[in-house]
């Protein structure tokens, strides 16, 4: 592994310093994230090239593929590098179709926390995020009992820290008051603004907010200012939308995901693109 972590790193705890720049390992599974990969041996380089380039974060879950992208990312990097820190998230299940199925019962909770650490080959699980949101969006539902549950695994050693994913910033205050959170992972990018606050007070605790599908969703994000900026500074759009959110708070780390590895160095060059400030300002006008 090198030594240099791209964007640069985030300490959130003594054991637990990441790259900035990371990688989101959900698109090496089959389409729509359900069954294995088209192509299994550049999924494997995919991750071993993201661990050589300086990424020490990767994120996951036994909910893709299912079970596929654990096993892949235990088949390519295990036993795992020093510093090298995978997160991963519990809170749903799949079916047979594919289908997503919220699933946070406490007993089912801590059962997909043991899955996980059977597919990753692993003692104790870095972090574990637990994923809130549904096809109804972000509520403020009440979270103790859920959140408690893996507080309870993290008391006995299964888990070193927790984190929330699809969540409010009251849903955040009353996990906080269980257990710390290092990790915030929610929906936001250039064109999708509605958490400011929330980058806001993560930055102000010192716990990282990982911004995911930071390209738009599935799809780049489609803005004529952005195409005119990335111009402008011989980058991609894409580039500098990945750029643009780790200037847009210190604790902003990014997990773009990708099943190429031309795609992920792209993506880990994003992170030595400076943008100056009329750039900056130009771009915020998107999300506004």
């Amino acid at each position: 592994m090198t030594t240099t972590a791209p964007g640069g790193t985030l300490t959130l705890a003594a054991d637990l310093t990441l790259s900035r720049m990371g990688y989101g390992a959900m698109q090496l599974a089959g389409p729509g994230v359900f069954g294995p990969p088209k192509d299994r041996g550049q999924a494997l380089a995919v991750l071993r090239e993201a661990v050589e380039l300086g990424i020490t974060h990767i994120d996951t879950s036994d909910f893709y593929g299912p079970f596929v992208v654990n096993e892949l990312i235990k088949e390519a990097l295990h036993p795992y590098p020093a510093g090298l820190h995978i997160v991963t998230k519990v809170g749903a299940r799949r079916n047979e179709t594919g289908d997503w199925i919220p699933s946070q019962e406490p007993a089912d909770l801590k059962a997909q926390v043991h899955e996980n650490l059977q597919r990753l080959g692993l003692e104790t699980l870095d972090v574990v995020n637990l994923r809130l949101d549904s096809m109804e969006g972000i509520s403020d539902a009440p979270i103790a009992e859920q959140f408690g549950a893996l507080a309870d695994l993290r008391q006995q050693g299964l888990i070193r820290h927790l984190g929330l994913s699809g969540v409010s910033d009251a849903q955040l205050t009353e996990a906080q008051a269980i257990a710390p959170v290092v990790t915030v992972q929610n929906l936001y990018n250039l064109a999708n603004r509605q958490d400011d606050t929330l980058v806001d007070r993560c930055a102000d605790q010192n716990i990282a907010f990982a911004a995911f599908f930071p390209l738009g969703g599935f799809s780049p994000l489609q803005s004529r200012t952005l195409n005119d900026v990335a111009a402008r500074l011989d980058a991609s759009p894409q580039q500098v939308a990945l750029a643009w959110l780790l200037q847009r708070s210190t604790t902003t780390v990014l997990i773009p995901g990708t099943s190429s590895v031309a795609h992920l160095r792209e993506n880990i060059a994003a992170a030595d693109l400076v943008l100056p400030a009329d750039a900056v300002a130009e771009l915020d006008t998107i999300g506004r």
